[in-house]
């Protein structure tokens, strides 16, 4: 998870049963460099002991609104104006209504009503607790008043019942707050698309032809661009990486698929990074069945596949931010410079497979911007990073044009 230094988070905690799950959320809080702040209700601590959080995140456990055995400020005040982010997870179907109509009567629900910060729910409860019409106007309520509502998952539930009302896992959770807190918002309202991942060529039935990408530059890409408030859309070659939470996936196989893709999305596309592997060759022909070994039978005649990035050049509109990848094994900023100018791109990615720590099946990479009058060498740094450094240079460059 991202870096969350000199933020700060306070963590509400009712009385449900996945409580528990709050004490990794804390954990993991903490170690992003968050300052973090757990307020519980005294139902919620019938579940998990204000000390578990204590421990957790080095701050005292609120629970009392009139505890006396602390250094005296107006708690409920000062933490509400700290906070950067409020999360009530689990948030029973009793503290719902009570935040949707203004009940303040305990240290969470007065501290929620004082802040002006951003305000997250993750309700967790039985599904007919859910589903109740009342608890659908609370939680209407609620978006109205600008909370965001972190919507339950389905499986079965502390009550044996299968249904909607189980609490997202911490990681999901934690998504949401990165989301919310890792990064200015500095490209809300921009629609950014990113390709990434390898495409297949099929031979026949079992076989097909690809290359060694994993996907993972252009999934960090579209994370750090979901980070900064775009729209983002991810069109991605077969990769066994898990989806870019807030990002609009789009799977595909073949070239012919991704092109088919690329255009779908170019027209509302304001920034396009195509950082996939696409292949430039495919079988003339796909067997039916399975090809059998055949003594002197050594050729595949091949064709070539269709050219995404020269389309997108002839077909692009005025305004329209277009980046490239290069991958090279030798004359790296002659060849890339090349491809600059053939596609017409704003700005290309460039590196080199040779290079230790780049390329293809690691988490670092050695890249090269490359623009028509500024080259930008980075060092060796993980994938993750060379996404921000990318989107910084594009976000430069959009801003001058």
């Amino acid at each position: 998870m991202e870096k969350l230094q000199g933020k700060c988070v306070v963590l509400g905690v009712t009385g449900g049963i996945a409580a528990y799950k709050m004490a990794y959320v804390a954990s993991a809080l903490r170690k992003t460099g968050a300052d973090v702040h757990v307020i519980m209700t005294e139902n919620a601590t019938q579940f998990i002991t204000p000390l578990t959080f204590e421990t957790l995140t080095n701050n005292r456990c609120i629970v009392d609104t009139f505890a006396r055995d602390f250094q005296y400020d107006v708690t409920h005040v000062s933490l509400a104006k700290a906070a950067n982010l409020i999360l009530i997870a689990p948030a029973t179907a009793n503290v719902i209504a009570k935040l949707a109509h203004g009940i303040a009567d305990d240290m969470l629900t007065t501290t929620v009503l004082a802040a002006g910060c951003e305000k997250l729910v993750a309700p967790a409860m039985n599904t007919g607790m859910l589903e109740n019409p009342i608890t659908q106007d609370n939680l209407k309520t609620l978006r109205r008043y600008g909370f965001q509502v972190i919507e339950p998952e389905c499986g079965m539930l502390a009550c044996r019942d299968v249904g909607s009302g189980k609490l997202p896992e911490p990681e999901t959770l934690l998504n949401h707050i990165a989301r919310s807190l890792a990064r200015k918002k500095t490209l809300s309202g921009v629609r950014v698309t990113v390709t990434a991942g390898p495409t297949q060529e099929s031979l026949d039935p079992v076989r097909y032809l690809t290359n060694h990408s994993s996907g993972r530059m252009g999934y960090a890409i579209a994370r750090e661009a979901m980070l900064r408030g775009a729209q983002v859309t991810l069109i991605s070659g077969r990769t066994a990486l898990p989806p870019v939470p807030f990002v609009a996936l789009r799977p595909v196989t073949t070239a012919a698929d991704m092109l088919r893709e690329v255009q779908t999305a170019l027209p509302d596309t304001d920034i396009l990074i195509k950082a996939a592997a696409v292949a430039d060759y495919r079988p003339t022909t796909v067997a039916d069945d399975k090809i059998k070994k055949r003594d002197g039978d050594m050729e595949i005649p091949l064709e070539r596949t269709e050219d995404i990035l020269s389309w997108v050049a002839q077909n692009r509109r005025r305004g329209q931010f277009v980046c490239g990848f290069s991958m090279e094994t030798r004359d790296l900023l002659e060849n890339s410079r090349k491809k600059l100018e053939s596609k017409r791109l704003d700005m290309i990615v460039a590196n080199n497979l040779k290079v230790e720590g780049a390329g293809f099946g690691v988490s670092t990479n050695v890249a090269t911007l490359i623009t028509k009058d500024d080259v930008m060498e980075l060092p060796l740094m993980g994938k993750d990073e060379v996404a921000e450094k990318l989107l910084d240079a594009i976000e430069q460059r959009r801003s001058a044009q």
